[in-house]
């Protein structure tokens, strides 16, 4: 009994040392993710895209979705034109006259807050999950696993249209259909993590202590399986707004009365062989910019807190 309490005692000061030195790692951890300019830039760009989707109606020249606004007379107009009283379009209007920067701006908005909620909630959900699987063990491990293998085993975008053909459009349904097709990644990563982790001295000493079982989860074993989740997170959030893209490209995503990056993208497809390149092309450039700053973040993210590469 005093040989387990001296073990015990005896780990808390390394416990406090690693909090007090945790603004320490913050600044190494930014130290080395800086070290990549191309990450630094894709960093850059990830917060001004946000920052533009944030103040869209401040930023947009006009509101493309409130028809008092919006001149059917100043339809298909190519970048650089101006419509009948005198307003600059610079990226050029639509079929319908609106503005495609002012579209974009609100499009790049739900992108982005669908994408986000969708991964935050994926990732709460995967991780508790997660973390009952690796901490309970036996059958129901092995049940939550099947269940993640069966949700796995299938593409994640066929797996989307099945459940919006259930569903139906609107944002609360891609989103939810988009929490059903993520969280299996998260849970699986984070059991595998907290596996290894439930095996350290400190869960012992937890044990030993008396705490309970959620509070050993919760506030010991989920905090150290932090960096797998901001890396997953990073990448699946990217994933997200892609598949809402390609969604609602497709007809089964965001009704036609939501602004969204995809479809904007679908409303130029039919009309770009009529030479009206712009519609399609602006939208799909600023989605493929999006993604692959969020990418590259994410790239960076798994090289400086891989602890394999840990200096």
């Amino acid at each position: 009994m005093s040989e387990a309490r001296v073990v015990i005692e005896g780990t808390v000061p390394v416990v406090a040392g690693t909090v007090k030195r945790a603004p320490g790692r913050l600044r190494a951890v930014w130290g080395e993710f800086a070290e990549s300019r191309l990450a630094v830039g894709g960093l850059a760009v990830c917060a001004l895209l946000v920052l533009m989707a944030l103040f869209a109606p401040m930023l947009a020249p006009q509101d493309p979705y409130d028809l008092a606004q919006v001149g059917f007379m100043d339809g298909s107009l190519p970048p650089m034109s101006r419509s009948m009283e005198g307003h600059l379009f610079v990226l050029g209007t639509d079929v319908q006259g609106r503005d495609m920067f002012s579209a974009m701006l609100f499009g790049l908005r739900t992108s982005l807050f669908v994408g986000v909620v969708s991964g935050v909630i994926a990732i709460v959900l995967g991780v508790l999950i997660g973390l009952l699987a690796a901490y309970a063990g036996g059958f129901v491990d092995a049940l939550i696993m099947r269940v993640v293998d069966f949700m796995l085993s299938f593409p994640t975008i066929l797996v989307a249209l099945m459940l919006l053909a259930v569903l139906g459009q609107g944002v609360d349904k891609v989103i939810l259909a988009l929490v059903l097709v993520q969280w299996a990644h998260f849970a699986r990563t984070i059991r595998s993590v907290a596996l290894s982790e439930r095996r350290m001295e400190y869960i012992e000493a937890a044990r030993s202590l008396g705490l309970g079982r959620l509070r050993i989860v919760l506030g010991h074993l989920a905090p150290n399986c932090i960096p797998p989740i901001i890396v997953l997170g990073t990448i699946q959030i990217a994933s997200a707004i892609s598949a809402e893209a390609t969604l609602s490209f497709l007809g089964l995503g965001l009704p036609i009365t939501k602004p969204s990056l995809g479809l904007l993208i679908a409303n130029g497809y039919n009309v770009m062989m009529a030479g009206l390149y712009w519609i399609s092309v602006f939208p799909g450039m600023l989605l493929l910019v999006l993604i692959f700053a969020i990418n590259i973040v994410g790239d960076q993210l798994r090289e400086v807190l891989n602890p394999r590469n840990a200096r």
